[in-house]
């Protein structure tokens, strides 16, 4: 499987503090694991998924595509559902 990241994810990524770190990481892990545990978004974002977990106590979103002919799964963002969705868009 090849896994990347686009540079939203790592900015978003790298902002997040050593409590959410944990939560995050685990999160990741079940995704790559099970790349269908997100929710298929329908409309503009038809071929992005979405996992929602907690982290420290806060809902938080990870938006991501699978393409499972070439097995390649890519992060887009992570973050909180305030703008998500209209930030992934742009």
């Amino acid at each position: 499987m090849i896994i990347r990241q686009t540079n939203q994810f790592e900015k978003s990524y790298k902002k997040l503090h050593k409590n959410q770190l944990k939560d995050a990481n685990n999160a990741i892990r079940s995704i790559i694991n099970n790349p269908l545990i997100g929710i298929l978004k329908k409309g503009d974002l038809s071929d992005v998924r979405v996992h929602k977990f907690k982290m420290a106590n806060q809902l938080t979103l990870i938006a991501y595509t699978y393409e499972d002919n070439e097995i390649i799964l890519t992060f887009l963002t992570i973050g909180s559902h305030e703008n998500f969705y209209r930030d992934l868009k742009i």
